[in-house]
């Protein structure tokens, strides 16, 4: 392993066995014990309205991983060899509810940078179910259709660097997996990177869950500054404006969902992932349709701190 990914004490660090590029962080129950008592002094109230008490239970949560979780996520989630970390409890504990879970996600999410105002939301995080029955106007919500590959924040204009998704409850599931997608184990990228038509600006609106009353103008590939590509997509929001447009985010979408390097995780109630978001693309598999299904999610994403 990495010289960088040594244990911290209370915090186990190993590669998932789906794939190296991903972290996992499980953290030991005497540390989520440490816990309780500084996130109990704070709400959730407080959380949303006063944005330093985020600060201070991020401190915490470093404070006691040894003043070195900071460090290590954005260690790997700059890294583009990696880039993505799964950090949950190791074990399901009776101690932890969705109040403790979005205050980790919270604390988590200030160590890497700070979180955009979420328009669907009204705040700097979003919760929400899947269920079985959905009147929404986004593949969010939408339990059997299968959510494609995408990036976040395509058509807002903040930053959107990083993302953190955690899952808050589930029950009456089956199916409903993330996938996953590094940028460069995409069979195609070379092919797609080197058009010049995704390197253009394409319009991208949102329908009116997002609270959103503009559109932006970006192209689907940029460069980083070591001249490597980034990607900015979701297929649901672009608005192509001729066919020459239309034909190229087809043969993206095709050959994204037909990718062989795509990687299908489930992720347990409690833990989170957390990926850099130029260059890894999340989706979801379709639930097997039941009545009772109901998952909760919450959603994080923002800017790296520039130091």
């Amino acid at each position: 392993m990495h010289e960088s990914l040594k244990d911290i004490e209370g915090f186990k660090i190993s590669y998932n066995e789906k794939s190296k590029r991903i972290i996992n962080i499980q953290i030991d129950e005497q540390i989520i014990e440490r816990l309780i008592f500084p996130f109990k002094k704070f709400d959730i109230t407080a959380l949303e309205y006063k944005p330093f008490t985020r600060f201070t239970i991020a401190k915490s949560l470093n404070d006691i991983a040894s003043g070195k979780l900071g460090d290590l996520i954005n260690s790997i989630l700059r890294n583009r060899n990696t880039g993505c970390i799964i950090i949950g409890p190791k074990e399901s504990l009776s101690k932890i509810d969705q109040t403790f879970l979005v205050k980790l996600s919270t604390a988590i999410s200030y160590l890497i940078g700070n979180p955009n105002h979420d328009s669907m939301a009204g705040k700097y995080y979003a919760r929400f179910y899947v269920k079985h029955e959905d009147s929404s106007d986004s593949y969010l919500r939408k339990a059997y259709i299968n959510m494609d590959l995408h990036t976040d924040g395509t058509y807002v204009k903040e930053k959107t660097d990083w993302l953190l998704m955690s899952k808050l409850e589930e029950k009456n599931v089956q199916g409903g997996e993330t996938t996953l997608l590094h940028l460069d184990d995409w069979e195609h990228l070379e092919e797609l990177f080197k058009d010049e038509v995704g390197k253009k600006n394409f319009t991208w609106g949102s329908p009116k869950s997002k609270n959103i009353n503009y559109k932006v103008e970006h192209p689907v590939f940029s460069e980083d500054e070591k001249g490597r590509a980034q990607i900015s997509y979701i297929d649901q929001f672009p608005e192509p404006k001729n066919m020459e447009q239309g034909l190229f985010l087809q043969k993206l979408s095709d050959t994204l969902e037909e990718s062989k390097k795509k990687i299908i995780i489930p992720l347990s109630v409690g833990s989170s992932i957390v990926a850099n978001n130029y260059f890894w693309l999340h989706g979801r598999k379709p639930f097997k349709e039941n009545k009772n299904l109901s998952r909760e999610l919450l959603r994080i994403r923002g800017s790296f701190f520039n130091n």
